[in-house]
């Protein structure tokens, strides 16, 4: 990777404290028709994703961010559900050290490693479920990855999004606390941002609807994203399209969709 150098070289008094907090919520949507097939999703969902599997994820991100794994916490639940929580340390600094960085850029995909993290935790949590009594199922993964110093943790939002392929992401962003100059003078941001969406590559982009909350004077930063694309085949479990009924179709369809919107929008919407 290649780095540009910086125009002004401001020196940091000690160690770039500032707090960077990634927090997001990544949904996928499945509709099973028969209890039995309910059952088999959220077995499904839960054995792709299970502790093991999660660790590896989130391995995959320690290395996209050059970060140092110190500990690994896992655990399966029962009846369904993992958790995994990794410590992580600063690794070797590819930016010049003591140099803030305002360049705003997405991060890389799953086959590139770039940048350093500093001292903090990666964390995920799954939650498969299903609806009591209508065919819809869903499965959540919430991750959070807070880091301390030069890198922001938002270099790792494409690894993820790729490896998940959500059907609805929630997305929070916050820089927390500040760091010093050599005069005392505070920094509250180290880095120029106005969305999260310049930190997600424009092809991923091009597939989701997406808006923003932001509030720029507290650097908060809020981003949802909702598939554009829709075919009733990548939402079926157990069943295909064709097996289907043309009225029943219909409302499955209705049903995904209004489901969909729920979430996007965090609210529910009247029949």
């Amino acid at each position: 990777m290649e780095i540009r150098p910086i125009k002004k070289k401001l020196k940091l008094y000690g160690f770039n404290n500032l707090t960077k907090t990634l927090s997001f919520n990544l949904y996928d949507i499945c509709y099973a028709i028969t209890p039995e097939h309910r059952r088999e999703y959220i077995e499904y969902v839960d054995e792709e994703y299970n502790a093991d599997r999660l660790t590896k994820i989130l391995t995959g991100v320690a290395k996209i961010i050059g970060a140092n794994i110190l500990n690994i916490a896992k655990q399966d639940y029962d009846p369904q559900g993992a958790s995994v929580t990794i410590l992580i340390a600063e690794d070797e600094i590819r930016v010049v050290e003591g140099h803030l960085d305002s360049r705003e850029s997405p991060g890389p995909l799953p086959e590139s490693v770039v940048g350093h993290l500093d001292k903090s935790h990666i964390t995920v949590h799954t939650y498969p479920e299903s609806h009591p009594d209508q065919g819809i199922s869903t499965f959540r993964a919430d991750i959070d990855i807070s880091t301390c110093g030069q890198i922001s943790p938002l270099k790792a939002l494409n690894y993820l999004i790729h490896i998940f392929g959500p059907d609805i992401a929630i997305i929070d962003y916050r820089v927390r606390g500040f760091t010093r100059d050599l005069d005392g003078r505070k920094y509250f941001l180290d880095h120029k941002i106005n969305s999260i969406q310049n930190y997600i590559a424009s092809k991923t982009r091009n597939l989701y609807q997406m808006i923003d909350v932001n509030v720029y004077q507290d650097n908060i930063f809020h981003t949802k994203m909702l598939l554009k694309e829709f075919d009733l085949d990548n939402y079926l479990f157990g069943t295909a399209k064709q097996d289907i009924k043309s009225k029943q179709r219909t409302i499955i369809k209705q049903q995904i969709k209004k489901e969909m919107m729920e979430i996007f929008s965090g609210k529910n919407i009247p029949n």
